[in-house]
């Protein structure tokens, strides 16, 4: 199933809104102190509801004229009518002929949706309430490894989207995770990763997730061949089993499970094939959290607190689906991104939650981000007309004021920035009679104002400056942000915040022309390390067919390992 919108780009470079913003921003001079003192509505106007989240566009670098020319280019470019392709199932991944539905992972059960003879919704649901079974069982003590202890701790192995979703949303959504239980997670195939989680465990009361779609990803099969051998060896020097070939397996069996649709391979491995939870090939690694790869965080938090983070993501969809682009916040903010990347010349952009539990969320959105647009040819193989992607990155404040705010104060690089921030805490502590959270969140207000206002000569003057110091204290302003604030982080909210930036992602990629949904780029250096690695175990053949550099590196690696 293919359409026209998948196989023909429009090249945003020949539209007449892209020849407007060459324009606008050759002659644009950014005053954000201007505009709004002219503009006393400027901040009611750009700010927009998207679900629980509040998000103010007014310290963008964009007047009425830009955003027209913005919202005309995502005309120009079919942005509504391949959003609509993606919702319906179209074969949008055009490399892989496959469709993009992550956002039916989080369709409503009465909310049917058939694709390619496959009754979408249906296979979601089933799958969803394998899941949660299996969740209420760890929950409830009914499942128990092989001392009939129930299980404390759960250990996620996977990499890239079967890691960096899971973790950062259990971290987001530690207050909700039921008492006496844990989660841990091992991606790197270093295997200091994996000693480490697994150092201080018992092994009877650990329970391993596999996640892998193929059941052959060398980094988590490597991790869960070396967990299955801390287990079973620590089990057996426990005299928790004897240490024989059905001994080794009933542990296995009772303290692994799987994410797969690879039933023999995961038979193979020694878990039971009931116990493996599957997705389907329509769901990229990067947009998976929502789906049986999120088994880890279903059980830490259990189904009712899932399913609302479900249900946020699916508001999010619904917003982006329905809501006019004048008002529609992912489409605007993509719109945004386009316009620093190809008319400001921005090359990265901050995201900087003011939330420590969203601590690794510029982490998981730098695969979301990179992974999806970091891309120099469109979908039809035909090379890009225009920069395309930008690094994402950042920290929690107040951390990252202390480190690398001094580059997006004062530097010489336009850095966009996005602020997030909730107003109710999980955790509302006071330092004495001050709430601490107050205190934070002043810190979140008062860096956006002073990124967009900064401070000119004339005040530092004012503040008894010494001349030769004035220039170094002088704030230039017009450093563009976006403000987002929720109630609190709720599951609901979350669900949100990731659905709001895999949309953003999306409305980028269609106006680049370029397959968001492939992954190519990522594939080659595994294969070299494949080929590479017979090399470093001591080859001497494999090790001559290297380059010199490369050669010459592994002999010093072997020289050095001794």
């Amino acid at each position: 199933m293919t359409s026209e919108p998948a196989r023909s780009p429009v090249d945003a470079t020949t539209t007449t809104a892209w020849g407007s913003l060459t324009e606008l921003s050759k002659n644009l001079q950014p005053d954000l102190r201007g505009w709004f003192a002219t503009d006393p509505a400027r901040a009611g106007r750009l700010s927009h509801q998207a679900g629980d989240l509040h998000v103010d566009l007014s310290k963008n670098l964009v007047t009425d004229e830009v955003l027209a020319s913005l919202l005309a280019l995502a005309d120009e470019v079919r942005l509504a009518e391949r959003r609509d392709a993606m919702f319906a199932g179209e074969h949008i991944n055009v490399t892989e002929d496959r469709a993009v539905l992550h956002t039916a992972l989080r369709r409503p059960s009465d909310e049917p949706l058939t694709v390619d003879g496959q009754d979408i919704t249906g296979d979601v649901q089933d799958e969803l309430a394998k899941v949660y079974a299996f969740a209420e069982k760890v929950r409830s003590g009914e499942w128990t490894g092989v001392t009939g202890e129930p299980i404390r701790t759960i250990v996620n192995i996977g990499i890239g989207g079967s890691d960096l979703g899971p973790v950062m949303a259990y971290e987001a959504l530690e207050p909700f995770v039921q008492d006496g239980l844990a989660c841990r997670f091992v991606s790197n195939i270093d295997p200091t990763d994996v000693a480490q989680k697994t150092a201080d465990l018992d092994p009877t009361t650990t329970l391993f997730i596999v996640a892998s779609k193929t059941f052959g990803t060398l980094e988590t099969l490597t991790n869960a061949r070396l967990a299955r051998d801390w287990l079973v060896r620590s089990l057996a020097a426990a005299g928790a089993i004897e240490d024989s070939e059905e001994g080794r397996a009933d542990a296995v069996a009772k303290h692994f499970v799987a994410v797969s649709t690879a039933l023999d391979k995961v038979e193979a491995f020694g878990i039971d094939p009931e116990n493996a939870f599957g997705f389907w090939d329509w769901v990229g690694g990067r947009y998976s959290v929502d789906s049986a790869i999120g088994t880890s965080l279903a059980v830490a938090i259990g189904p009712d607190a899932f399913a609302e983070l479900l249900a946020g993501f699916h508001a999010m969809d619904e917003h982006f689906r329905t809501t006019p682009f004048e008002r529609n916040v992912p489409a605007l903010m993509g719109l945004l991104n386009v316009w620093y990347v190809n008319f400001r010349d921005a090359h990265t952009h901050a995201v900087l939650p003011y939330a420590q539990q969203l601590h690794r969320f510029p982490a998981y959105l730098q695969q979301l981000t990179m992974e999806s647009n970091g891309k120099s040819v469109r979908w039809d193989g035909t090379p890009v007309t225009s920069d395309t992607g930008e690094v994402f990155w950042g920290e929690p404040g107040t951390n990252g004021q202390h480190a690398f705010y001094q580059l997006i104060h004062q530097g010489t690089r336009l850095i966009p920035a996005d602020f997030i921030a909730v107003a109710n805490p999980a955790y509302p502590l006071r330092d004495a009679e001050a709430d601490v959270h107050g205190l934070f969140l002043a810190n979140f207000f008062a860096q956006t104002k002073a990124l967009a206002f900064g401070k000119t000569a004339d005040e530092v003057r004012a503040e008894g400056v010494a001349e030769e110091l004035v220039s170094a204290k002088v704030f230039s302003g017009n450093r563009p942000t976006t403000s987002i604030l929720a109630p609190a982080l709720t599951p609901s909210v979350l669900g949100q915040l990731i659905a709001l930036y895999e949309h953003i992602t999306f409305v980028q990629g269609v106006v680049w022309g370029i397959d968001s949904f492939d992954q190519w780029g990522v594939e080659l250096g595994k294969k070299l390390a494949l080929e590479i690695a017979p090399a470093v175990a001591g080859d001497e053949d494999a090790l001559r067919t290297q380059d010199p550099s490369t050669a010459a590196l592994i002999a010093k690696y072997r020289e050095l390992r001794g």
